[in-house]
C-alpha cells in the first residue's frame, strides 16, 4: 500500500513531483503528462481542459498553446492557472497552482520544430478556439499550407503558438488510502521558502 508522509516527503515539491512521475512513468500509463488545466476570466468565469505537460523543473511546467485560444486569451489577461494530475493505478493526484508567465522564444521554437510536419501545419492553420463553418475549411487551409511548403523542411514557428510557463506556488500531493483517510501534503511558498502542512482527508 502506497502512504505519504511529512517523514517520506521530499523537502522540494518540486522534487517529490519528480519522485511520482518516475513511478508514472515506470507504470507506461498512456498519456503519464496529460494534466487538467484551469484558467479564469478577469471576471471569475473558469474553464478546464486536458492539455500535455512538455517538461517541469523547479522553474515551472510547461506547456503549449494557440495564444489566441481561450486558454491562451485567459491567461494573457489573468495569468493564474491551477493544474490537477491524475493517475488512478496509483491512487494519486498533484495540485499545483501559481502564476504563468509566456516561454522564452528559443523554448517555444525549440519545441515546435520537434513536433511532426503535420502538427506544426495544423498549428498554423487552426484558428484554435474560433467556430468554424464547417470541417472542410480547415482541411482547405491544411492542404494549402502543405502545398505552401512542400520541400521546406524548416516551418517558422507562427507568432500566435508557444509555450507558457506556470511557476507553482502552492501543491497538493494526494494518496488514496483505505475508508478514505487518504494522505494529502501540501506545500505552501512564503518569502521564498515552501512550508510542508498535512490536511485532513
Amino acid at each position: 500500500m502506497n502512504t505519504l508522509s511529512e517523514k517520506n516527503a521530499e523537502r522540494h515539491p518540486v522534487d517529490q513531483f519528480d519522485k511520482w512521475f518516475r513511478d508514472v512513468l515506470k507504470r507506461k500509463f498512456k498519456e503519464p503528462a496529460a494534466v487538467m488545466l484551469a484558467t479564469a476570466t478577469t471576471g471569475g468565469k473558469p474553464s478546464a481542459r486536458a492539455v500535455l505537460m512538455k517538461d517541469f523543473s523547479k522553474e515551472g511546467f510547461v506547456f503549449f498553446t494557440n495564444y489566441s485560444s481561450r486558454k491562451g486569451r485567459e491567461l494573457q489577461k489573468n495569468p493564474k492557472a491551477a493544474m490537477l494530475f491524475y493517475w488512478d493505478v496509483l491512487e494519486r493526484q498533484v495540485r499545483v497552482e501559481g502564476a504563468v508567465t509566456k516561454a522564452g522564444k528559443e523554448i517555444s521554437d525549440k519545441y515546435f520544430d520537434s513536433r511532426p510536419r503535420l502538427s506544426r501545419i495544423s498549428a498554423i492553420a487552426s484558428p484554435q478556439s474560433r467556430i468554424l463553418a464547417d470541417r472542410t475549411m480547415l482541411e482547405k487551409k491544411v492542404n494549402e499550407l502543405t502545398t505552401k511548403f512542400e520541400g521546406q523542411e524548416k516551418i517558422p514557428r507562427p507568432a500566435h503558438w508557444g509555450g507558457f510557463i506556470l511557476k507553482p506556488t502552492y501543491f497538493e500531493f494526494w494518496q488514496g488510502r483505505p475508508n478514505r483517510l487518504h494522505d494529502r501534503i501540501i506545500y505552501v511558498l512564503s518569502k521564498g521558502k515552501w512550508k510542508m502542512s498535512r490536511l485532513a482527508p
